[in-house]
């Protein structure tokens, strides 16, 4: 029996993942949850500290709310917006961290994620300032917007999303719950070297299969570039052997938007 000490907490980062292999800890690459756990050694040398993060990203996915639980052995931190302070200054400048806070010993992670919001930003037709590229996925040629838009509503509410899940075999759990998808103009995320007009498929639920806002990305431009009908992906959602996607869209456009627990919970 495990008599230790143990305290909890809640990290709240910010990412820009053009630079890494995904959030999960791996041999032989740079990952976020590597570099965050090399610089917690270095600011904690003497505590043994896990991290649980709330979810995964793919590589080059990047993040405006990523949330981690760090479990720390022995006494309780003292300090927290110290810690926190000294913990930006030596990580990278890709990596933020928003908020550092104390969470009871029942709070998981992983299990207590109530919804998750992703955002895959995204243009067409002329082809970006390079600058962009960390940001958007780029689709040659034009797209019609409006079948687009139509199409990702059909998303919403419970489906099998087996057609759009990477890897998906016959007997894997592919019945999920969609509360929003929706195609806009991108009017809040600018720079200067943004394309002049860009847009953006949001999409939130409790959770996501392997690649899939990715998959349902590709299927949208298929159905933008007319290589789909919106039938197409209406018949996928009740029957996934209808429907073999052949388009993957780039890892670097999309974002995970927010994570949002119960109340109860943290």
């Amino acid at each position: 029996m495990d008599t230790i000490e143990k305290h909890h907490y809640l990290l709240r980062l910010e990412f820009l993942g053009f630079r890494y292999s995904g959030w999960q800890q791996q041999p032989g690459v740079k990952t976020i949850e590597g570099m965050l756990h090399k610089t917690i050694r270095f600011v904690l040398p003497k505590r043994s500290v896990k991290l649980l993060g709330a979810g995964r990203t793919d590589a080059l996915v990047s993040a405006e709310d990523f949330a981690v639980q760090m479990i720390v052995k022995g006494k309780a931190l003292p300090d927290l917006p110290l810690l926190a302070q000294t913990l930006n200054e030596n990580l990278p400048p890709d990596i933020r961290l928003q908020s550092l806070e104390a969470v009871s010993r029942e709070f998981n992670a992983i299990r207590d994620a109530g919804e998750k919001t992703y955002r895959y930003y995204f243009c067409f037709g002329e082809k970006p300032h390079p600058y962009a590229a960390p940001f958007f996925g780029y689709f040659r040629g034009p797209l019609n917007l409006e079948d687009m838009r139509k199409t990702a509503t059909l998303f919403n509410g419970r489906h099998n999303l087996r057609s759009f899940i990477a890897g998906a075999g016959e007997t894997g759990t592919y019945v999920r719950t969609i509360e929003k998808c929706q195609v806009r103009e991108n009017l809040d995320f600018t720079a200067v070297f943004f394309p002049a007009v860009s847009y953006f498929l949001e999409v939130t639920g409790k959770g996501f299969g392997r690649y899939q806002i990715r998959m349902m990305m590709g299927a949208l431009a298929a159905v933008g570039r007319g290589e789909l009908g919106p039938a197409d992906v209406k018949n996928a959602l009740s029957d996934p052997d209808s429907l073999q996607l052949k388009n993957l869209a780039p890892a670097s456009g999309l974002q995970l938007r927010c994570v949002k627990f119960s109340k109860s919970s943290v």
